[in-house]
């Protein structure tokens, strides 16, 4: 099991005039301990402490297996974590996951579609989930499908989409009960320069409407330019949080590829 000390917290440093700005996502040093039959107990997550305020994009980035799906899905209320809290909008996802989840709008690679019904049936559908009414999920569909440059494939079976219709009806399935918190991961996976454009956009429009928004991601740039804060994950501990340009002056580095291999501790000489 890992050690019993706290690990650092990522404070927002961020008030209005009336005073504190509460965190709309929070961990509280969340560990998750895998057991392995070779490798006994494997720590994936190492008591990590991070706030996500409205208004913010905040980047979680790092190498495959270094901690951040499990992240993911202990907020998600997909996994419990064996110590340690997280909240969203303040409510604590291990005691009350219903109502957490209430709040969320959770989009991962696994995120399936119904092949055999229409993009419109698709997202109006999950609305109906959401517990929207008939006339409310039928507009909240149609923003959604304006927004996300799905208008005109409406009437088209999921399963004749392109790549990049089906990763943007993923995100208006996602968002169809207009959520407070969104956690995206690797939303723009797999999809060409104009399509990732129209994700990057409708996101920025979700961040200006109050959201708080948790963006996992590979692309750097990508990260770079989107995101307000960034948190790097390595071997289960979160060991820089900070602007693009204050990882970049931390790791002494021109752009964020450099950094994130800096602050990793990345040689290429030891592949």
């Amino acid at each position: 099991m890992p050690g019993t000390s706290a690990g650092p917290i990522f404070e927002v440093d961020r008030t209005t005039r009336d005073g504190y700005v509460p965190a709309m996502i929070e961990t509280r040093n969340i560990t998750k301990v895998f057991e392995d039959k070779k490798r006994g107990q494997v720590v994936a997550v190492d008591k990590i402490s991070f706030k996500v305020i409205s208004g913010e994009i905040f980047g979680l980035l790092g190498l495959n297996g270094a901690g951040k799906t499990t992240t993911l899905r202990v907020l998600a209320t997909l996994m419990k974590p064996n110590s340690g809290e997280a909240f969203l909008c303040g409510i604590d996802v291990v005691k009350e996951p219903e109502r957490a989840k209430s709040k969320l709008g959770f989009l991962t690679g696994s995120t399936g579609l119904y092949g055999r019904l229409r993009a419109r049936e698709m997202i109006e559908y999950f609305g109906k989930l959401h517990g929207l009414e008939s006339k409310q999920a039928t507009e909240r569909t149609g923003q959604l499908m304006g927004m996300l440059g799905l208008t005109e494939f409406a009437e088209v079976r999921c399963d004749k989409l392109s790549t990049g219709n089906k990763q943007k009806l993923s995100i208006a399935r996602t968002m169809i009960h207009d959520p407070e918190v969104l956690i995206l991961d690797e939303p723009t996976i797999g999809l060409d320069v104009i399509a990732s454009r129209t994700v990057v956009q409708f996101i920025n429009a979700e961040k200006g409407r109050g959201k708080a928004i948790i963006f996992s991601t590979h692309v750097m740039h990508e990260a770079e330019k989107l995101c307000d804060r960034i948190g790097i994950i390595h071997k289960g501990s979160l060991i820089a949080v900070g602007s693009p340009v204050e990882l970049k002056e931390q790791a002494c580095a021109d752009d964020m590829d450099d950094a994130f291999v800096k602050l990793v501790g990345y040689d290429v000489a030891q592949r």
